[in-house]
């Protein structure tokens, strides 16, 4: 029985064929699409099917970018509907289950090897509830609750709740962002767009012009990618401050996220952006912010904190979830 398993992000959409073999998943076929080059999911899921020779799908998971309700989803960062039912139709497929991004992550996670991650704060090793945040076109975060005997993996639209400002400069990038956006969540600030926000809100604030060179680099690719390429090597002070302010804003709110779901097993952190920036991830930015709890700090310094590496990663947790289907 072949298995469809798929990961629908605001930029790419990835989809795979999976095979159960001897009570382990080989993940066969695969692509990377471009969302926004199709209207519709199942337009992407027809046209990766046709690149192939034909197969009778057994059964389909896709993570999503957005909340799941009632089998149906609306992508937060694309103009796509979802429903359970109609895709089950259209793919063909015995059943068919959409899952928030975030869980579909999670539950990928959960099936990696110690070698896929990079610690950032070692704390103490608990077989206690876990937490996920993950920072890429969106924000997405989950707990990962521990029932006694397995992690069950809970969604949340945690990324959209309302951002905290900690400090006089983040007053005034709330400041900066209400004024574009009216209400400013934490995806406006810890995302792919919000790196590049920050960096904005920087440069306005202090009244600096924008050299050539940069403007050129940040006009011809991904902006944000841009400032985090040229902050991590140094080039533009601007770009540096952007990155610290956004590793401090990062762990600041993987602390807020820990609290909230008593995350004293773990916190991981997923995503595109944090491989990317792992070195300053690692710096000792974030896991300040992420301490930095008052008379809690004891209790956020002995939760270990890991760096996920495996892009993958909700791939294989629609997959296995497609398995158990």
């Amino acid at each position: 029985m072949t298995l469809l398993a798929g990961d629908i992000g605001g930029t790419k959409t990835v989809l795979a064929l999976v095979e159960p073999r001897a009570g382990a998943l080989s993940v066969g076929r695969q692509a990377t699409l471009r969302s926004r080059e199709f209207p519709r999911f199942e337009a992407a899921v027809a046209s990766f099917l046709s690149a192939g020779p034909p197969v009778s799908i057994g059964a389909a998971c896709f993570g999503v970018a957005g909340p799941v309700v009632g089998g149906r989803a609306t992508t937060t960062n694309l103009p796509w509907r979802l429903d359970e039912e109609r895709l089950a139709a259209a793919i063909p497929a015995g059943r068919v289950r959409l899952l928030n991004d975030l869980v579909a992550m999670g539950e990928g996670m959960l099936a990696l090897p110690s070698a896929s991650f990079q610690t950032i704060q070692v704390g103490e090793v608990r077989q206690e509830t876990m937490a996920l945040i993950a920072a890429g076109t969106g924000l997405g975060e989950a707990a990962l609750h521990w029932d006694g005997t397995r992690h069950v993996v809970l969604s949340s639209e945690g990324g959209h709740a309302d951002f905290a400002p900690r400090t006089d400069l983040e007053v005034k990038l709330l400041q900066f962002l209400r004024k574009q956006f009216g209400h400013v969540s934490y995806e406006r600030v810890l995302s792919g767009p919000g790196l590049f926000n920050i960096y904005r809100f920087l440069r306005r604030n202090n009244g600096a012009l924008e050299p050539g060179w940069l403007r050129d680099r940040i006009e011809s690719g991904d902006p944000s990618a841009a400032v985090a390429e040229v902050g991590l090597a140094g080039e533009d002070a601007y770009c540096v401050q952007a990155l610290d302010v956004f590793a401090s804003i990062y762990g600041a709110e993987a602390g807020n996220l820990a609290l909230r779901a008593l995350a004293v097993g773990g916190v991981v952190i997923g995503g595109g952006i944090g491989p990317k920036i792992r070195a300053k991830l690692a710096d000792g930015t974030f896991r300040q912010a992420f301490r930095d709890k008052g008379r809690l700090s004891a209790l956020m310094a002995s939760i270990p904190v890991r760096l996920a590496l495996e892009p993958n990663a909700p791939l294989f947790g629609a997959a296995r979830v497609a398995a158990a289907l």
